[in-house]
């Protein structure tokens, strides 16, 4: 698909993250005012908010979806007035459209340079996998040997766990490092103190948009059409806490203090033209989770590192085509067993890295386990996150002549609080 032109300038640029084709939605307020829903087009922010009591635009003709600070509402319409919604705003943008039209449009755009960004969902439940076969592996070897790296049921299922929504967090806000539990091998008790081993996972997110019910399982196909859109995800992680508390149920402390998503959900109707196949399975999978077509998207994706105050170093680049499970495939497993999914559920993909050294999602890989540390370019080396560090996610669709931004994940890391038996909550 070509790129489709506005009658905006900036969204013609062929830099930009957000041209025509993309359309993602966000919330944003301008100063002190209210949250408000918007669209990236170029270096705007169109107020959806506004063009809905303005009754320029609206997406149910017998209530107000757009008055709310997230997109909720919106996505519990359904896929058929998401396109009908998005087709009629692309409509109102087109390079062309009359003069009056424009004039109308242009009352309610923002300067992007101007706004604060929030976080464009109410995150209801958050749900993690482990669904990146190159991380998986790489993983499983430092700690069970490659002939283990895998567990038996890696390439049957996807595996996951469930998180924390109340840490969902949107790009820009700062990550306190955590403290917790960690045992040291030759220690006979665990101490607790400030994480040392902090760590990112360069993920996307799906979002749910339209429920499913109890005890009512779906298929591919149909987790599929109830996914709403994608952001970037950084599923931030305390490697030595994790080490310690995670057998035998898995991660929990070391995963529950944050996670970052970009501000901007991309849709599915813009991912559209760079869906592509999952990689080819080594052994069957069972029919609930065979795919009717492609459920992946062909999405660069990168990492960097910037100490405090200085430039930052690009240490990863990958792909989401990586993935060796879909969301869809992930979503339908999810309610696999009757689990009901709800509208603003977040599924996080699990750790993207390709099979290069440099491709890696975490630093637990790009450093191997910090055995092999990470020379950045101011000269400094990290094994792993230090304070005043800030690590930022970026990724786009490549079309031709434009592509489809997510925004960027960021965060900067503070230094940790006082421990519980050290002082009072803030």
């Amino acid at each position: 698909m070509p790129l489709l032109k506005s009658w905006v300038a900036s969204a013609n640029a062929p830099d930009t993250p957000f041209p025509l084709n993309n359309l993602p939605y966000g919330v944003f307020s301008v100063g002190h005012g209210a949250l408000r829903c918007g669209v990236a087009l170029g270096d705007q922010i169109i107020d959806a908010t506004g063009l809905e009591a303005a009754g320029l635009l609206r997406a149910d003709e017998d209530a107000d979806v757009l008055g709310a600070p997230n997109w909720n509402d919106f996505m519990a319409l359904g896929p058929a007035a998401w396109a009908t919604y998005r087709t009629r705003l692309a409509g109102l943008l087109l390079e062309g459209v009359e003069q009056a039209t424009q004039n109308a449009i242009t009352a309610h755009l923002v300067p992007m340079a101007q706004v604060t960004l929030h976080l464009p969902l109410k995150v209801v439940e958050f749900t993690d996998f482990y669904a990146g076969k190159h991380h998986a592996k790489n993983v499983g070897t430092m700690f069970r040997g490659p002939e283990n790296a895998l567990p038996p049921n890696w390439q049957h299922i996807p595996i996951g766990y469930n998180g924390r929504a109340s840490s969902v967090v949107v790009s820009g806000t700062q990550i306190t490092r955590p403290c917790g539990q960690t045992k040291a091998p030759d220690a006979d008790m665990p101490s607790f103190g400030p994480c040392k081993r902090l760590d990112i996972e360069l993920e996307m997110g799906a979002i749910v948009g339209t429920p499913s019910q109890m005890g009512w399982p779906v298929s591919v196909a149909e987790a599929d059409d109830m996914i709403f859109g994608y952001v970037l995800l950084n599923d931030w992680s305390a490697r030595d806490i994790q080490a310690w508390e995670y057998q035998p149920l898995g991660p929990f402390q070391a995963k529950a203090f944050a996670t970052s998503i970009s501000p901007w959900i991309v849709t599915k109707a813009a991912l559209e033209p760079f869906r592509i196949s999952t990689p080819a399975r080594e052994k069957d999978l069972l029919p609930y989770l065979h795919e009717p077509g492609p459920m992946l998207y062909d999405i660069d994706l990168a990492v960097t590192m910037a100490p405090a105050d200085q430039p930052a170093t690009t240490i990863a680049r990958t792909n989401y085509k990586e993935m060796y499970y879909s969301a869809a495939q992930q979503l339908a497993h999810h309610t696999s067993s009757g689990c009901g999914m709800n509208t603003g559920d977040l599924l996080g993909s699990g750790t993207i890295s390709g099979p290069e050294k440099h491709e890696g999602g975490s630093l637990l890989e790009l450093t191997w386990g910090g055995k092999a540390p990470l020379t950045l370019k101011t000269g400094e080396t990290r094994n792993f996150i230090e304070d005043g560090d800030t690590l930022t996610l970026t990724g786009a669709a490549k079309g031709e002549g434009y592509q489809i931004g997510f925004g960027t994940c960021t965060g900067t890391i503070l230094p940790a609080v006082k421990t519980p038996d050290e002082g009072t909550k803030p």
